[in-house]
């Protein structure tokens, strides 16, 4: 058996395995704090910001509640027309990272040490350059693009290739920090609205606006163009992967109180996605 084979084997096998289990399990069976945990679609937007804030600071109140959205409030604003579309892809998100992105990644952490992780890191945060800079250009956002060619520049010659943050490590007097602009958040800086609430399968959260924006940055992205495609899919989830083993466990910690936690999901993310339109 080719290791072509091998690998399409053992990723038909996972996707088997998720679906059997998202769409077969017995809801009797799962115990509350199971339904409560991450869903594979947060662990893109819930990381904290530079300050150290997490995208739920502002959803719940000091006794854990989900804060009230008020009239000019942003989740107030979006509307869910397809709950019941998107709380279903919110549980199968669920189901398939308690049950196999989870426990693939803590693997994947276990076996591989941290100092390697982090130069995958900083390799695949190198090479989405493009999406960056072209949106930087596209909101008028010049500084902030020339911080991003000067960090490809000087990562790609001097950090072999981005797997070394060189740009970071000459700790420079003025903060130039990678920025985390995309298509819809430019979509947003041009005064385009949300649109509905969506949730995509392993995509997660979104809206239509940033379903959009997610398509553009797709011809954005170096990855995209790897031959054959299943090389390219398997690129971007060993990326997403590896991102996330560094994250293992937050979203559980964080999501602990949540009554309800497709609520505190969707309002974590179009509160978080509005504060980065407007940074």
């Amino acid at each position: 058996m080719t290791v072509r084979r091998l690998i399409l084997l053992v990723a038909a096998t996972l996707l088997v395995f998720a679906a059997t289990t998202a769409f077969c399990a017995d809801d009797k069976t799962i115990t509350e704090s199971q339904i409560e945990r991450t869903a594979v679609a947060q662990w893109d937007y819930m990381s904290p910001d530079e300050s150290g804030n997490d995208a739920f600071d502002e959803v719940w109140d000091a006794e854990g509640n989900v804060i009230e959205a008020g009239e000019d409030d942003i989740v107030a604003r979006v509307g869910d027309p397809l709950e019941g579309w998107n709380r279903f892809w919110f549980k199968v998100n669920d189901r398939a990272y308690y049950y196999v992105i989870k426990p693939v990644t803590e693997a994947y952490k276990w076996l591989i040490p941290e100092k390697p992780r982090s130069w995958v890191r900083n390799f695949f945060n190198n090479l989405m350059f493009p999406v960056r800079f072209v949106n930087c250009v596209l909101q008028g956002k010049m500084f902030e693009a020339g911080v991003e060619a000067s960090r490809f520049i000087g990562n790609t010659a001097f950090g072999l290739g981005g797997l070394s943050d060189f740009a970071n490590d000459l700790k420079p007097t003025r903060d130039i920090s990678s920025t985390d602009e995309d298509l819809g958040q430019t979509f947003g800086a041009w005064g385009i609205d949300n649109g509905p609430y969506l949730v995509w399968p392993v995509i997660g959260p979104s809206t239509l606006r940033d379903t959009a924006g997610y398509v553009g940055d797709y011809f954005l992205k170096p990855t995209s163009y790897i031959h054959p495609w299943y090389w390219s899919v398997a690129t971007s989830a060993y990326e997403r992967i590896n991102d996330l083993s560094f994250r293992l466990g937050e979203y559980e910690t964080i999501r602990e109180g949540a009554i309800d936690p497709y609520v505190a999901l969707k309002s974590a993310y179009l509160r978080m996605r509005e504060k980065k339109v407007n940074d």
